[in-house]
């Protein structure tokens, strides 16, 4: 940089007019390039010191697991006469067999045996006493679980507790003075945070990938009770398990998912937060298992029409779509139709956003919980209790009907059908469903309709004479009762 400072002061003296002033501006741009290229070296983060810290704590998890897989002797069409050796070659050999035993027999049994199947994953060491992380389903269903460090020492690890919500298992070896992982905050974790994963992808180990955080907070379809942290790291199959580390060295998740339409690493990767993932091992250390809280209530996010359908000036919350018999939520006198705006002192933005809140908070603790009723807020206590080990789950079942002004048939519903979709009284049962307010809404044959405007049907002659009353222009909450359990959907009559 002194140098072509010095050379520009030279061009400058010797040599006047416009040859001098082309070189000049040459040497300035060439100047700026490389005071850029310094700035952008020294913004990017340097992992190396992280890497030989930290690393040792973080250990390759092989399983082996008993399966039922009938004998196949027929090589099926496309495969490789020969197997490579390596990883990739013990992937094949996991997914498709040996084809020196019969392919889709990995074990190469007779048919009908029990053969044995591997599966690879990471964790990484909380305690040099032998405590180790990593995920549920990379030991599930497991009979032999080895932890290999990164000295190459291979140990026989018990399985302390696992929990199948949270994705979290808890393992044993029996070892001392391991290297530890540090852990970190994840809750004060900013998105667009340099983050660094380490793990096993298809078996290497101790592999290295990083990016940044893409979003906190994100909810995935059947996972409840995780509020996910999204980033960008390459995460590939073997990862499971692994840390994901912050700038200063500290665990803040554990890599458990990727979405992918390929079955390999697309940019979009998840893993559990630290913190939450910390006080299930808790529970598991002292349990075994893991007791949440449980509020009892089905809910669904507030869209902009049912905002405007309940008098919100904004969509928030979460909406209460069923109160489960005999829950906290019944007994606290919580409503169908409530929009749960905070709980326990913690705003509620997105529905997906009050399940993991709610696991989290012991069992009968009493919390405060602000809701919107018919436009008003109101506060209720409630003491919660501890989470069902099954989901509760109802069906349709769809049968015949009377016209509407909404151009869909209605009718009552049949004693083996309130049984069916545990429906004690009311509502009336979609049969038929033409081009109209209904459809646009949502509404589907079988669809079981509890509610119009707030008001509960009884019947189906009650709910000929609600639709008659229904303003026009306006959005009005509809409850209805479908596959899966009951959702809200916002209605509005066109204007004549």
């Amino acid at each position: 940089m002194n140098f072509m400072m010095v050379r520009l002061q030279g061009v400058c003296a010797q040599e006047t007019g416009l040859p001098a002033l082309k070189k000049l501006l040459m040497a300035g741009v060439l100047l700026l390039l490389l005071v850029a290229n310094s700035v952008q070296a020294g913004s990017l983060p340097d992992f190396t010191e992280l890497v030989e810290e930290h690393s040792a704590a973080v250990v390759n998890i092989s399983t082996t697991q008993k399966i039922k897989h009938p004998k196949i002797s027929r090589m099926p069409r496309g495969m490789p006469e020969q197997i490579p050796e390596g990883p990739f070659g013990d992937l094949f050999r996991h997914f498709f067999g040996d084809p020196d035993r019969g392919f889709g027999d990995p074990g190469g049994g007779p048919e009908g045996d029990m053969p044995e199947a591997k599966s690879l994953g990471s964790g990484f060491i909380i305690s040099s006493d032998g405590y180790v992380m990593t995920n549920h389903h990379v030991v599930k269903d497991a009979t032999e679980i080895l932890v290999r460090l990164s000295d190459r020492r291979e140990l026989v690890a018990e399985v302390v507790g696992s929990d199948a919500r949270s994705d979290i298992a808890l393992l044993k070896v029996e070892a001392d003075h391991l290297p530890v992982v540090k852990i970190g905050d994840s809750e004060h974790l900013k998105v667009g945070a340099w983050v660094l994963a380490i793990g096993s992808p298809f078996g290497f180990d101790h592999s290295v990938t990083q990016g940044i955080v893409s979003a906190k907070g994100r909810a995935l379809p059947r996972e409840n009770y995780v509020p996910f942290i999204q980033t960008d790291v390459a995460i590939n199959p073997g990862n499971s398990g692994g840390p994901l580390f912050d700038l200063d060295g500290k665990v803040v998740g554990i890599n458990s998912q990727i979405y992918s339409r390929t079955g390999g690493f697309m940019g979009l990767s998840f893993a559990i937060p630290i913190n939450m993932a910390m006080q299930v091992v808790e529970q598991l250390k002292e349990n075994g298992k893991v007791a949440r809280g449980w509020l009892g209530v089905l809910i669904q996010d507030v869209t902009r029409e049912l905002a405007e359908s309940f008098g919100m000036d904004k969509p928030r919350g979460a909406l209460v779509a069923k109160v489960l018999k005999d829950s906290p939520a019944e007994k606290a006198g919580f409503e169908v139709g409530d929009v749960v705006l905070s709980f326990n002192g913690k705003a509620i933005i997105h529905s997906s956003d009050l399940p993991p809140l709610v696991g989290i908070t012991p069992v009968g603790k009493k919390v405060r919980v602000k809701i919107l009723r018919k436009g008003k807020t109101k506060i209720i206590k409630v003491k919660l209790g501890e989470l069902p080990e099954e989901d509760l789950q109802v069906a349709g079942d769809p049968h015949t009907a009377s016209e509407t002004r909404l151009n869909i048939t209605v009718m009552d519903l049949t004693d083996s059908q309130r049984e069916k979709l545990e429906i004690k009284e009311g509502g009336v049962i979609v049969q038929k469903i033409k081009a109209g307010p209904a459809r646009r809404a949502g509404v589907r044959r079988g669809d079981v309709i509890l509610m119009i405007n707030n008001i509960e049907v009884k019947d189906a002659k009650q709910f000929a004479e609600i639709t008659a009353d229904l303003p026009a222009g306006k959005s009005v909450p509809l409850l209805v009762q479908r596959r899966g359990g009951p959702v809200f959907l916002a209605l509005k009559i066109d204007e004549k």
